[in-house]
């Protein structure tokens, strides 16, 4: 087989993914072959409760080889899980493997699912962007929650709210939306029109000095040189009115729940996130494992995003 797969980590073992993983191949056919990684029993048990037939082609890691791999099947590596305690070493290796078989060029792309943070970033990583970034030591990347009618990119990521004005920067914020403008004009085939939001209520402080005249200001200047469609900075509180909205691609803001809470309280989870500047295009739900609905064969799939 000339053609390179899709590596897909299977994440938390507890959770809704391998629901949500059944119902998509079932419903959907895929171009590339698909090569996902996690544990045969909890998959196995998942198609039973699901009532779907699957066939799997077994891959062997030791003597991995692209010629092994089934279009027609799903080409699992098996990575066994003893008990709830092994939970983070299990999803470790699970990481460990999918990264190194990308690293080697051997997939065109990496899907994650959900994983429980505490369990198995245990607070060492903000989450799992900056730990695959940390692992790929990439320094510069973007995390764009992108749907077909909006998209938009924080330019701090899982900080705590009182660091956040530490961490940005003029440089910050010019590599982020540079790498967002790359990735519409080569993967989506158009020229974004991209929006920045102020990190204060209104773009604006009693103070002296205020993050938007000293970085995000200086930032659009900047970027305007060298041709990117950015206009801002905009009032956080106002820029998601309909009106605004519709006149952009992407809503650049300065934290987290900052543009995260408006998208999703538009479109709900039918956003993906895909994380920009690291050696190949990484894409993950954007929700959580939901471990409670484990097994419960209720969700629906509703909306692929091409």
């Amino acid at each position: 087989m000339s053609f390179k797969p899709i590596i897909i980590v299977s994440g938390e073992p507890y959770g809704i993914f391998n629901e949500i993983f059944l119902k998509v191949i079932k419903r959907y056919s895929f171009k590339k072959p698909l090569i996902l990684i996690g544990s045969k029993k909890n998959l196995l048990k998942e198609a039973k409760k699901n009532k779907t037939k699957i066939k799997l082609n077994l891959l062997n890691i030791d003597k991995f080889n692209l010629k092994n791999l089934n279009k027609k099947k799903i080409n699992l590596i098996n990575v066994h899980l003893k008990s709830k305690k092994d939970v983070k070493k299990y999803i470790q290796n699970c990481f460990d493997i999918g990264l190194n078989l990308a690293k080697k060029h051997h997939g065109i792309g990496f899907i994650n699912g959900p994983i429980n943070k505490k369990t198995f970033l245990n607070f060492e990583h903000q989450g799992i962007t900056e730990y695959l970034a940390k692992d790929l030591r990439c320094n510069n990347y973007a995390m764009l929650i992108y749907t077909k009618k909006i998209a938009v990119c924080p330019i701090t990521t899982h900080l705590p709210l009182k660091k956040v004005y530490k961490s940005i920067s003029k440089k910050k914020i010019v590599d982020k939306v540079k790498l967002i403008n790359n990735f519409y004009k080569t993967k989506i085939k158009k020229t974004p029109k991209i929006a920045i939001t102020g990190l204060n209520p209104h773009c604006e402080s009693n103070e002296k000095t205020n993050e938007e005249k000293k970085y995000i200001i200086p930032a659009i200047k900047m970027l305007k040189k060298n041709k990117i469609s950015i206009e801002g900075p905009f009032s956080a509180d106002t820029i998601f009115i309909k009106n605004q909205i519709k006149k952009f691609d992407v809503i650049v803001g300065m934290y987290h729940d900052q543009v995260l809470g408006p998208i999703k309280a538009l479109y709900n989870f039918e956003a993906i996130n895909i994380t920009l500047g690291l050696p190949f295009l990484r894409i993950s739900p954007d929700h959580g494992p939901n471990q409670k609905k484990m097994y419960k064969n209720i969700f629906k799939i509703v909306l692929i995003l091409d």
